[in-house]
């Protein structure tokens, strides 16, 4: 048990360090362009009018959407942008080795 809390301690530091920096909120700005440049935003769209349409507009709640739009978002992402935003994790620890 005590490797898992190691790498959850390391998570949480490197998430501190990240939102310290200002990193996070860069990532993050990096990842919206991106997402926005590929499509993947007007995909998610049309995917929640799709699932609107299947169940009905009166019948949808903000969870269900959200239940049936988050693991297609996810699965949307294109490798590019997941690995473009690893590469600039893994450069950030590598400037800040002395985590």
């Amino acid at each position: 048990a005590s490797s898992m809390n190691k790498d959850a301690q390391m998570r949480a530091t490197i998430n501190q360090k990240l939102i310290e920096t200002g990193e996070r909120e860069r990532l993050k700005e990096l990842l919206r362009a991106k997402l926005i440049e590929c499509g993947w935003k007007d995909q998610l769209k049309a995917h929640c009018k799709d699932v609107i349409k299947e169940k009905g507009l009166e019948h949808v709640t903000v969870d269900d959407l959200v239940a049936e739009i988050t693991p297609k978002g996810r699965a949307l992402v294109p490798d590019s942008v997941k690995k473009e935003l690893l590469q600039r994790i893994r450069t950030f620890l590598a400037q800040h080795a002395s985590l």
